[in-house]
């Protein structure tokens, strides 16, 4: 065996001075706290290495308290196979070995391991902690695993850890992570104390999971009940929450707190900033935040990129690209379904095609099923019917998966009037118990297009013998603090005597323009053109944009924000609108923005 390291040598290694060697008795301690403290600040394998060996050469590696450093240690730089080893020579683990090695395992993206441990170490004598069951409670939300979670949250009970705020704050994270918001919320309410990372826990929960009004009124309590200011990511989760509800009041309050806490120029803030102006119908403000990032990550790229895609600014979309690839800035997955959305939605077919073979030939990424949506998106848009429904075909996919990319299908087949793509699409959808009240009414809406009467009949009578309803239209502004909600054909909405006096004389004069209400394929029953015009006439982006033009003082553009696509005859209709009270306004869809100005469309009519 080698002789120990000479100090010379040792000194080297670590690149420090060793403790002067005045009394022998101590020198091993003082030796060991020396290299304990190495250990705290090494940022590189070999100095944890030759620490190590040095450690062991000298028998200075006898107790777990050294190991437990060495550990942590491994586990930082990471090199978790080395902390294993280590672990399972340990005679005597003690609960921070146990924990170090489980934070290890899911800081390496292997949360299943630190759940294997933390079973393992239930078997054996040693109890766990509250940073024990905050890690794996931490590696259940990676997971998603809803039952292990419930399961370790009996074992925090059983422990005696009720309460706990950092056991209790990773409760909160993992419900909301795992879709349990409900969950989450009963945790939070019994919390004693709560500090700023309980509340955005529970702001993020919410966030997370579509109920973004919720989101703000914990924001809002937080504000009044806590001495604390936000951190980055409570501000950039309820940003995100403006951004799904479309309020831009609210985003801009928000946007304020940002700046009087500091927190301006943080990737997470100012990336959900960005999102949240474009999906608001102000992309020019988007622009303006990410401009003044200095050094800007893949994320508030991508948020530009996407922002940039949902309203049709394709060209600039493949430009922010190209400027992202010259920094060396590594595109993710994201960035891809961002890039071949703007592709989709501008004809960019050829782009497109290029950059979704780049992806794993270029940038090592493999597409998936988000990518060839798009794809069959693109070039359905274009009129390559037969083409996406080949790739539909030989795209393998599940049924979450493959929900969208079968519902993009089959909207493109009723588009082109293709009816056997639709019914073979519709089918697929049915079958698979996916968007099947969208898959029976586009499929009839289909079959009306092609003047197909009987069918379409009989489609609505199957739906209401399963029991099947349509999600209804509905549209939504936003004035000053409130929201003001509308659905299609419902009259009872606020000053709805107006909103319909209003929508008649707008329809009068767009008459006088050439405007033909009503378009064939739009309602899904065969009925006299009048009746057919005037369901038209009332849907819900129709009554909001009514509503909005008497409440909006002119030269405030009216901000419109809808639950399904717009339809084409309201598409024309706006536009014309648009022109006759010489206004803009933006409709938010489904798919993307529509900035309505002069009588024309920022899209181009290509949607």
């Amino acid at each position: 065996m080698k002789q120990p390291l000479s100090r010379k040598c040792l000194s080297v290694l670590t690149n420090s001075r060793l403790p002067r060697q005045n009394k022998r008795s101590n020198f091993h301690t003082q030796l060991q706290a020396h290299f304990i403290e190495k250990l705290r600040n090494c940022n590189h394998v070999i100095c944890a290495t030759s620490a190590h060996c040095y450690l062991l050469k000298s028998g200075l590696l006898h107790d777990t308290f050294t190991i437990n450093h060495l550990i942590n240690c491994y586990v930082r730089l990471p090199k978790t196979s080395h902390a294993q080893q280590l672990f399972d020579e340990m005679p005597e683990p003690n609960v921070v070995s146990w924990t170090s090695l489980m934070a290890g395992y899911i800081d390496t993206g292997r949360p299943d391991f630190a759940l294997w441990l933390y079973r393992k170490m239930l078997e054996s004598s040693v109890a766990p902690n509250d940073f024990t069951f905050a890690t794996v409670i931490n590696a259940c939300s990676m997971l998603a695993n809803l039952e292990t979670g419930k399961q370790i949250h009996t074992h925090i009970e059983i422990f005696g850890f009720q309460g706990n705020l950092v056991v209790y704050s990773s409760l909160v994270d993992m419900y909301g992570k795992c879709n349990d918001v409900d969950g989450a919320r009963r945790v939070f309410d019994i919390m004693d104390y709560k500090n700023v990372v309980s509340w955005t826990s529970m702001i993020s929960a919410y966030a997370q999971n579509a109920r973004g009004h919720d989101a703000l009124e914990v924001f809002k309590e937080f504000s009044c009940s806590m001495q604390e200011r936000p951190n980055h990511f409570m501000l950039g989760s309820v940003i995100s929450a403006c951004a799904s509800l479309g309020k831009l009041v609210s985003g801009k309050v928000t946007h304020g707190a940002v700046i009087r806490s500091g927190h301006e120029l943080s990737d997470v803030v100012a990336s959900a900033l960005v999102d949240m102006y474009a999906k608001c119908g102000c992309f020019s403000y988007s622009d303006k935040v990410f401009r003044r990032i200095q050094d800007p990550s893949v994320i508030p790229y991508t948020s530009m990129i996407v922002g940039a895609a949902k309203y049709g600014l394709g060209k600039l979309s493949l430009q922010l690209f190209k400027e992202m690839i010259d920094r060396r800035i590594k595109p993710n997955d994201v960035t891809f379904v961002g890039l071949l959305h703007a592709c989709s939605h501008s004809g960019l077919v050829d782009e497109g095609l290029e950059h979704l073979n780049s992806m794993h030939e270029k940038h090592g990424l493999v597409p998936d099923a988000k990518h060839y949506t798009c794809v069959v998106d693109m070039l359905s848009r274009v009129g390559r019917i037969d083409e996406a429904y080949r790739l539909a075909k030989s795209t393998r996919v599940d049924h979450h998966e493959g929900a969208l990319l079968w519902g993009t299908l089959l909207s493109a087949s009723r588009l082109h009037g293709r009816v056997d793509i639709a019914v073979e699409a519709s089918k697929w959808l049915i079958e698979c118990n996916q968007q099947v009240a969208g898959a029976y009414v586009t499929l009839s809406n289909t079959y009306a297009l092609a003047g197909e009467w009987e069918n379409a009949h009989s489609l609505r009578t199957e739906m209401k013998r399963t029991g099947v309803h349509k999600e209804p239209g509905c549209s939504w502004v936003e004035i000053k603090d409130s929201t003001y909600v509308f659905y299609a054909g419902d009259l009872s909405c606020e000053r709805g005597n107006e909103v319909l006096c209003l929508l008649k004389e707008l329809e009068r004069r767009m008459k006088e323009r050439g405007y033909v209400g009503g378009s064939m394929g739009l309602v899904f029953v065969d009925v006299e053109p009048e009746v057919r015009e005037e369901i038209v006439g009332l849907h819900s982006e129709r009554l909001a944009l009514a509503f909005g033009l008497m409440t909006i003082p002119k030269g405030i553009t009216i901000r419109v924000m809808k639950n399904l696509r717009m339809c084409k005859d309201c598409h024309d209709a706006f536009k014309l609108i648009s022109e006759i009270v010489e206004r803009d306004f933006v409709v938010r869809d489904i798919n993307r923005f529509h900035h309505f100005m002069d009588g024309s469309c920022s899209c181009r009519d290509f949607w």
